[in-house]
């Protein structure tokens, strides 16, 4: 069975960092892609970054370019988001999700992915 646990979610002041986890289980890590996701209160669901464990490839939305690093520990099954210079408006639950994929990371979409973790609460006061 496919687990995901999302960790490191918290309060942070706007300029502070964060760095998210995404143990994952039951499932050949290096086989699949792992994308984080976040939704804002009231908003869709918005896939920010992405990682194929196949080719180490990444992918990065242009709201988040700069500010958000995907890194993936094969070794520890975890895929790690960190996230700097943290803004108001990046304040949302953030999730992950892995799918198996072995080609290049891309933009991530919901439909694109089978399996979810269930998210970890990010809140940035100004």
């Amino acid at each position: 069975e496919v687990q995901l646990v999302e960790s490191g979610g918290g309060l942070v002041q706007a300029g502070g960092s964060l760095r998210l986890s995404c143990a994952a289980s039951g499932f050949t890590f290096d086989d699949y892609a792992i994308g984080w996701f976040r939704q804002a209160p009231g908003k869709e669901r918005e896939g920010v970054s992405c990682i194929s464990n196949s080719d180490s490839s990444t992918y990065y939305a242009d709201s988040v370019k700069g500010r958000f690093t995907i890194s993936s520990d094969n070794a520890k099954s975890t895929v790690y988001l960190q996230i700097d210079s943290l803004k108001p408006e990046d304040t949302a639950v953030y999730y992950c999700a892995a799918d198996p994929w072995y080609g290049s990371a891309w933009a991530p979409t919901e439909a694109d992915f089978g399996s979810w973790g269930q998210g970890t609460p990010v809140t940035v006061s100004s």
